[in-house]
């Protein structure tokens, strides 16, 4: 089913091993739209927590950056957008963009075909199962449930787009869009990336170079969360900071992302026809602290199906991103983070169960 192009409380420890073959599970598509279904099966049921960060509505809006304006040969009008974009990356870690380029049309094309592999069979979809973490092409359900306790109201689609690039056979058009839109996409993310390292004094390409992002690995990830009969007891995603460098994210009109702003979740309402980025752990690796990667969840509803489609751009499988030399003040240990190889970093979240920034403080800890 699946076509191949050629190559071109303080969090506890991860380790980084192999995580066994995932138990057999229902998708939680067919759970949900079990006849008659009123509550959900203890397994998908959070428990409360007594310390959980309220919920807000902030009136301080979430950061917009005009990309025509990034881009924009007059000098003024891109020093301002640069100076902006390291506003958001220092306050937020969270911002829209806007005027970024990439058609409505196809925009919403992306979301259309994901929805029509999620409507599959489940033994149509079953032939995209994953093996192994760093598999091309990944069909599952929650996040890890060969090491969740808990589940997640959430089934997923995990595909590399680059450097390789993959897409499941079916829906037939799958491919031929997605191919288009993560170009266009890449596009968008180098232009940021660009931006992002100009804002903290670095030569322009530096984040570029040190990733090694003409390489770089960038993987898709749709989300389907369908109608919760109890969504209060359920979570889509728990609280977790995304790996690699930017994530550009759509999503349908339903809305379930909250991100943690100054100790409060706030709900986060896109603007139509933009993307949503945030910044990855290793951007906080390479400004050693300046830009952190931000918490964020997704939170499920008892009327409508959410999908979400993320774009996450990393660097390339072999990179080992260090904090910038020229970042570091005098007498700081430039081994705060110990390099790792990307692909190493993924292996590691992604064969754990997601537990905030655990993944960042062991690297952390391993450097000390």
């Amino acid at each position: 089913m699946a076509t191949t192009a050629p190559t071109g409380s303080p969090p506890s420890q991860p380790s980084l091993t192999h995580s066994p073959p995932p138990r057999k599970l229902t998708s939680v598509k067919a759970l949900s739209e079990s006849p008659g279904l009123s509550s959900i099966p203890s397994i998908y049921t959070f428990p409360k927590q007594p310390n959980h960060e309220p919920v807000s509505d902030t009136k301080e809006p979430i950061p917009t950056i005009d990309f025509s304006l990034l881009i924009s040969s007059n000098p003024d009008e891109r020093s301002k957008t640069i100076r902006e974009l390291g506003k958001a990356c220092g306050d937020w870690g969270f911002f829209m963009v806007t005027n970024h380029g990439v058609p409505e049309r196809m925009m919403k094309a992306m979301i259309e075909v994901c929805r029509e592999f999620f409507e599959l069979t489940e033994e149509e979809k079953g032939e995209c199962e994953g093996k192994h973490v760093l598999d091309p092409i990944r069909y599952g359900t929650s996040f890890n449930p060969s090491v969740d306790k808990i589940l997640y109201w959430r089934d997923y689609l995990k595909i590399f787009q680059h450097p390789a690039f993959h897409s499941p056979s079916d829906p037939p058009s799958f491919r031929e869009i997605a191919l288009d839109y993560s170009k266009r996409t890449r596009g968008v993310m180098k232009e940021i990336v660009r931006g992002i390292s100009e804002s903290l004094g670095l030569e322009d390409k530096y984040v570029e170079k040190a990733s090694n992002l003409e390489n770089c690995l960038q993987i898709m990830i749709a989300n389907l969360y369908p109608p919760c009969p109890q969504p209060e007891l359920a979570m889509g995603l728990p609280a977790h900071s995304d790996h690699g460098l930017l994530t550009l994210l759509i999503q349908n009109d339903t809305v379930g992302l909250q991100v943690l702003h100054k100790d409060k979740w706030v709900n986060i309402h896109p603007i139509p026809n933009s993307f949503l980025a945030n910044i990855g752990d290793h951007i906080e690796i390479l400004s050693h602290g300046k830009y952190k990667s931000v918490l964020h969840q997704a939170v499920v509803n008892d009327r409508d199906v959410r999908i979400s489609i993320a774009l996450a751009h990393a660097p390339a499988a072999d990179a080992a991103v260090s904090p910038a030399p020229m970042l570091l003040e005098d007498g700081q240990n430039p081994l705060a983070c110990q390099a790792m190889k990307y692909k190493e970093y993924v292996e590691l979240q992604q064969s754990n169960k997601l537990d905030g920034k655990s993944c960042l403080e062991h690297i952390r800890n391993r450097g000390i």
